[in-house]
């Protein structure tokens, strides 16, 4: 199998033109992650088509297409159109009731959550925006959901982001793309990140800084 991706948790391999092969490097909850992806698709928010899974693994449509970080880095003067593009997918989710079956997450609510929703897991497709990753989805409050990926992209090591785009104009497109305001629960949101075993020792002092 042809690898196409690698990242802190998981491996994509490609199977075909049309089907790739997720997966993670220890055994998650793929077969959880699936079932939320099939249910957020069949109300019509866009991400790829689940067609098997299992602990670790997630066979889906193969999306064709840079992710948002790739058209920002190549075309910065779009930060605008595309941070306020993110901040409505951020508000369509959000319109989304979560099942009962779907985990809580630290701030409750009735509403699905994607809680890594930043340009990295958003692919640009010739048919529009897809959003992937979806292992940390949970049921909570939208304004839970958009203080994460403003906590994670004032906090990440992304130079990209820094000296490209810059970080500010992005979230603050980001932030004026969607109805929600993220400030009170911007607290929950750094706990929530402060307890990844995958950020580094940096990120921990931009986010303890961040809370302040």
């Amino acid at each position: 199998m042809e690898l196409i991706g690698r990242g802190r948790t998981a491996e994509v391999f490609a199977l075909s033109r049309t089907r790739v092969l997720r997966r993670y490097h220890e055994n998650t909850s793929a077969a959880d992650e699936a079932r939320i992806m099939g249910y957020v698709r069949e109300r019509g928010y866009p991400t790829p088509e689940v067609y098997d899974a299992t602990e670790r693994d997630l066979v889906m449509e193969r999306l064709h297409g840079p992710t948002m970080v790739d058209v920002l880095t190549r075309t910065p003067w779009r930060v605008g159109t595309l941070g306020r593009l993110l901040g409505s997918l951020h508000d369509r989710l959000g319109a989304i009731p979560a099942p009962d079956w779907l985990r809580p997450s630290l701030v409750p609510g009735d509403r699905v959550l994607h809680l890594d929703l930043h340009p990295l897991n958003v692919v640009m497709t010739p048919d529009g925006p897809s959003v992937i990753d979806w292992c940390n989805a949970a049921a909570g409050e939208p304004a839970f959901d958009l203080a994460t990926t403003v906590a994670l992209l004032r906090t990440v090591e992304a130079p990209n982001l820094v000296t490209r785009i810059g970080r500010r104009l992005l979230i603050g497109a980001i932030v004026r793309g969607s109805r929600t305001d993220h400030r009170p629960r911007l607290t929950e949101a750094v706990e929530q990140r402060l307890s990844d075993p995958n950020i580094t020792a940096e990120e921990k002092e931009r986010l303890r800084r961040l809370a302040g």
